[in-house]
């Protein structure tokens, strides 16, 4: 028992022993100068941040392309329909969703979170359709919707001016919007923005996908599209 005890503490002994030689061998020490420097310019030195504009959608709705969008829509057709009477799968049926209530399909059990923002947003307007389709779990914390969002702007707006074919065609287009156009001031702080003509987009029913038929897109009725010169074509996210 002697032995074996006395093999043990030796053995204990010398993890010891090696441990502290390895820490003296192996320890670095920051040097007082660098030996090189990485020319990262600092934030400040940027001045203001950019801000990205909204989508401009008396400009860029016009000319969307529908085909664009629907095949956008594919990757949502695993959640959403959008035939009219549709049934509900994972997610909401979406027609006439564009301009429409959030939670507007019955009987579909939508998430706590999506009924408190129906409270601060009730209506699924163009911005808030193109926020909740930008990050939905960012716009709509706690929302059921688990598509990770779509980050580019013209891919986005093209989904939108397809989800307004399928139902939504009453909903206005607004006017085009200076304020929007690129190279535009940034608005005042405090200043209320530009209205779209509606509010907030639907939560677990905006950009996700259901099986279900995805109709031709009828041809959209929307007011002339301005001049050229006034009608850039969408930034991308």
């Amino acid at each position: 028992m002697n032995k074996i005890f006395g093999a043990g503490l030796a053995t204990a002994f010398a993890i010891l022993m090696v441990q502290q030689v390895s820490q003296a061998v192996y320890t670095t020490e920051t040097p007082e100068k660098a030996g090189y420097f990485v020319n990262a310019p600092e934030e400040a030195a940027a001045g203001a941040e950019e801000v990205e504009l909204m989508p401009d959608w008396g400009t860029v709705l016009p000319v969307a392309d529908l085909a664009a969008g629907e095949a956008a829509f594919a990757r949502c057709q695993g959640c959403h329909n959008v035939a009219q009477g549709g049934a509900n799968g994972t997610g909401p049926n979406l027609y006439g969703v564009v301009g429409g209530p959030v939670m507007h399909a019955a009987g579909f059990a939508y998430s706590d979170a999506m009924a408190a923002h129906k409270a601060e947003a009730p209506t699924w307007g163009y911005d808030e359709l193109d926020q909740f389709l930008l990050a939905p779990a960012k716009y709509v914390p706690g929302t059921k919707m688990s598509f990770a969002g779509l980050r580019d702007t013209e891919a986005r707006v093209n989904l939108i001016a397809y989800l307004r074919s399928q139902g939504s065609g009453g909903y206005a287009i607004p006017a085009p919007d200076p304020t929007r156009q690129p190279g535009a001031a940034a608005p005042a702080e405090g200043a209320a923005p530009a209205a779209d003509g509606a509010a907030a987009v639907q939560g677990e029913g905006a950009a996700a996908p259901t099986d279900g038929t995805v109709g031709t897109a009828p041809v959209q009725e929307a007011p002339a599209a301005p001049p050229a010169a006034d009608s850039p074509a969408p930034p991308n996210a």
